[in-house]
């Protein structure tokens, strides 16, 4: 068991029958998902869920995990979900596979968010990975320019295969070199103000506990 899959099957120990949960995103919440399908099946284990994008709808669609809309949810009880990079206070970033606004979502609708990565994505201070920006289409390249003449760090909208790279909600990502970022903060607070910017992948204050899988299987746990 590599140190993504031991910290995603470490997560869902904390959920019980009858719990709402957030079903996260990207290659560490995808042991996650896949536990509880075998809990599903093994043990009965009654859940409602909630996925933070079309690609964690269609695995647990595929392992038979009981699926609601957000307007059918009135809480969550908990979310589990991956991270590009993560600090010492357990500030996130997010975004690396695009689903950033679904997750923060269902993260801040969750009385608890579990957060699972392989221990190469603990950081002491966040940054190295680029930060994802969501933007609305519309006059992108505004935007874009705004937050170039403002932080004066490399940044570009996100490709795939080309063309500009477009997310669940139709709308495109700008991923942002900024190097050591030390008011995570601050800055959450002024690009989430950025008229254009429909969120970013700062995910400040938010993590309640993460879980870090070692390479030989062992995990770590960080609480709050």
């Amino acid at each position: 068991m590599n140190g993504k899959q031991a910290a995603g099957y470490r997560a869902v120990e904390w959920v019980e029958p009858g719990m709402t949960v957030g079903l996260g995103t990207g290659s560490t919440a995808y042991w996650a998902i896949q536990r509880i399908g075998e809990r599903v099946k093994q043990e009965g284990l009654e859940i409602r869920a909630i996925a933070t994008s079309k690609a964690s709808e269609k695995l647990a669609k595929e392992l038979n995990i009981p699926l609601y809309e957000a307007a059918d949810i009135p809480h969550i009880d908990l979310t589990i979900d991956g991270a590009d990079e993560v600090n010492p206070q357990m500030d996130l970033i997010k975004g690396g596979g695009g689903a950033l606004l679904r997750e923060k979502m269902v993260a801040l609708k969750s009385d608890k968010l579990i957060v699972v990565a392989d221990s190469s994505k603990d950081v002491n201070v966040l940054g190295t990975f680029k930060l994802p920006i969501e933007v609305v289409p519309f006059a992108s390249e505004w935007t874009l320019d705004l937050l170039r003449r403002r932080y004066e760090v490399p940044m570009d909208f996100r490709q795939n295969e080309g063309s500009i790279y477009i997310t669940d909600n139709g709308n495109y990502i700008i991923d942002a070199a900024f190097g050591r970022i030390e008011e995570t903060g601050k800055l959450a607070d002024e690009l989430k103000a950025t008229t254009g910017v429909v969120d970013h992948g700062l995910f400040v204050g938010i993590a309640k506990t993460v879980v870090l899988g070692n390479e030989d299987g062992t995990v770590s746990v960080r609480t709050k």
